[in-house]
């Protein structure tokens, strides 16, 4: 067992580092496993691959990283190795059946989304632990709502209006920005770079993604002229706090600096 739980964690990380992203296949299951670093992570446990990819791309696009498995036995090394914000949890899976996982999925909350109709496998899911149910086909408006309702319940409160990091302040009502109390002037653009930043300040955010999650507020700005907003937005920062806030991370794109 050892052995092969060597053997699986190296073909997890190979895979992770694949371009193509392709499916690993072991010789009883399938494995591929994807992190996108933006926000809340949600894990998919889902064996129908067309289904998956879809959510995939619907969640990362609404800005939420992305964890995937196939099976309730990838499901529970996936979540011994990372602990997302949510989990999507389809209950007729290869191997351990996503009734048989519900019960390890302790403190995550978990969305049952699945074929089974009947108002007892809705009832005994929730009384097992999932926090909602949802059935298939359904409607990706819908669940996107209930994944938003799951996670502000998660946070125990309403989100704040301000976003803080060190002595940084950005005010998301008035747009305002203050650094040790000081208010510093930005652009319409030079904010929602700010704003992306500190909503995830622990990780580095490439330029496209950058682009594409600030597009809606500031469709002028293209790749070409990110460089330059950002060169700019840094300056603003440098000269009011006296350090660097904004560390360009080589072959990714930008962090906010470790404080």
């Amino acid at each position: 067992m050892e052995g092969r739980g060597i053997l699986l964690l190296l073909m997890l990380l190979w895979d992770a580092y694949v371009p193509c992203r392709r499916p690993v296949m072991d010789t009883k299951i399938w494995l591929r496993y994807e992190v996108v670093m933006y926000y809340e992570k949600i894990a998919i446990i889902e064996d129908d691959q067309h289904i998956g990819d879809i959510l995939e791309r619907t969640l990362t696009r609404e800005g939420y990283g992305t964890l995937r498995a196939y099976s309730g036995t990838e499901a529970l090394y996936l979540l011994s190795e990372h602990t997302p914000d949510l989990i999507l949890l389809d209950l007729m899976l290869p191997g351990l059946s996503g009734e048989e996982i519900l019960p390890r999925m302790q403190g995550i909350p978990v969305i049952v989304v699945s074929a089974k109709i009947g108002i007892d496998d809705k009832v005994d899911m929730l009384l097992n632990g999932a926090v909602d149910y949802i059935t298939k086909p359904f409607d990706m408006k819908e669940l996107l709502a209930r994944i938003t309702v799951q996670l502000r319940r998660g946070c125990g409160q309403e989100p704040s209006p301000a976003l803080v990091y060190g002595d940084l302040r950005l005010d998301t009502a008035s747009h305002e920005l203050t650094i040790k109390d000081i208010p510093i002037r930005l652009t319409k653009t030079e904010y929602a770079i700010l704003k992306l930043l500190m909503q995830n300040p622990k990780q580095a955010i490439s330029k496209a993604v950058i682009l594409d999650r600030i597009c809606e507020d500031t469709p002028d700005c293209t790749e070409r002229s990110l460089k330059q907003h950002i060169s700019n937005l840094r300056k603003k920062l440098r000269d009011a706090g006296d350090r660097e806030y904004i560390e360009a991370v080589w072959g990714i794109g930008f962090k906010l600096e470790a404080q």
